[in-house]
């Protein structure tokens, strides 16, 4: 007989084309009078429409937020909503920007509404990852989850089909190792396997059409659902180790998920063979690792940490550190096994 824990980490979620147009009854409802908008250059467009929106109560807007949310960037909005009198928070971007308004909720207290334009899914978990010093350390409470997350369909319809892979596999990872959690339960499980049968469906259909809504709505889902999962049951060895080679390494946050999820997959797999079964299942393909590995490379995501900046005389390091205070993982975590996998992540061989 199944023995489990579930614990919900309920955000008000409004999903659906258009949806953004209800943010300032949103800050209203929260008791917002005086919001601090973060955008950044490259959701210019989706920001603006916030800001026009919100109208008289946006009172200071920062653009400037930055990949594994450095906590000297933090430090300084904080003077500024301090200056403003800022008394809730409006974000409106991917995992940079929703990362900084965690960031600033937790050490502020101010209520957080969310409006994703990336598959993400962190704007559904009370989880933040903070970088100081070329380290990334990460850490949960309730304090740090957003109250609101508006999920505009629209607002993911000009995401670049390279951003949309990467960013799409990201929530793919959520899901992933949602499934072999510690943790697992059968809330989380059903919730990661739709996530999963949703991405599998909707990545193919960007390259057939840039203006594909219903594929973008499926990511869109995909990643609500496993940020959903993320938040309950938490993280193994590919989320450490992503982390280390983003915060310790600089690479790019969805592309190291992408190009390292099918070589976790791999390695966890003979620990979980019932797990890679459902995983293949949802997304029609004979093996999972290879599976994912293959839907990537038809999608045009990047395969190789080479090709994000890694440099090979890193590995070892990066090994090291990954294999330092891991995570929960069905598979006992060595540095040998971890430095296998990178190396194969490094040199983008396809997993058996």
């Amino acid at each position: 007989m199944r023995a489990f824990v579930h614990t919900s980490h309920p955000s008000r979620v409004i999903f659906g084309a258009g949806s953004a147009a209800g943010v300032a009854d949103e800050v209203r409802r929260l008791g917002g009078t005086r919001v601090l908008l973060l955008g950044g250059a490259h959701v210019d467009a989706q920001a603006t429409l916030v800001e026009e929106i919100l109208g008289p109560l946006m009172v200071a807007r920062f653009d400037g937020a930055e990949m594994h949310t450095p906590v000297l960037v933090t430090e300084r909005v904080i003077v500024s909503m301090a200056e403003h009198y800022v008394d809730a928070i409006v974000a409106v971007g991917g995992g940079s920007t929703t990362g900084l308004s965690k960031a600033l909720a937790l050490r502020s207290g101010l209520d957080q509404v969310i409006l994703p334009t990336t598959y993400a899914g962190s704007e559904v978990t009370p989880v933040l990852g903070e970088t100081s010093e070329g380290v990334k350390v990460t850490r949960s409470s309730r304090e740090i989850l957003p109250e609101t997350v508006i999920y505009d369909v629209d607002f993911t319809a000009t995401m670049p089909i390279p951003l949309a892979v990467t960013s799409a596999i990201n929530a793919l990872a959520h899901a992933v190792e949602a499934l072999y959690s510690e943790h697992a339960n059968p809330v989380v499980d059903a919730l990661a396997v739709e996530s999963i049968s949703a991405i599998g469906r909707g990545l193919p259909a960007l390259g057939a059409d840039l203006a594909d809504r219903e594929g973008r709505s499926d990511l869109l889902l995909a990643a609500w659902l496993a940020g959903t999962c993320l938040a309950s049951v938490g993280m193994g060895l590919h989320h450490k180790i992503c982390h280390v080679l983003g915060g310790s390494f600089g690479l790019p946050h969805a592309a190291v998920h992408t190009v390292m999820l099918p070589h976790v997959m791999a390695y966890n797999a003979v620990s979980v063979p019932r797990v890679m079964e459902r995983i293949a299942d949802a997304l029609v393909t004979p093996t999972a690792p290879a599976g994912v590995y293959d839907l990537i490379a038809a999608a045009g995501g990047p395969t190789t940490l080479a090709e994000l900046g890694m440099a090979e005389a890193d590995l070892d390091e990066a090994a090291r550190l990954a294999t330092e205070k891991p995570y929960p993982n069905p598979r006992e975590v060595t540095r040998v096994g971890v430095r296998r996998l990178l190396g194969e992540a490094f040199a983008g061989t396809r997993p058996e």
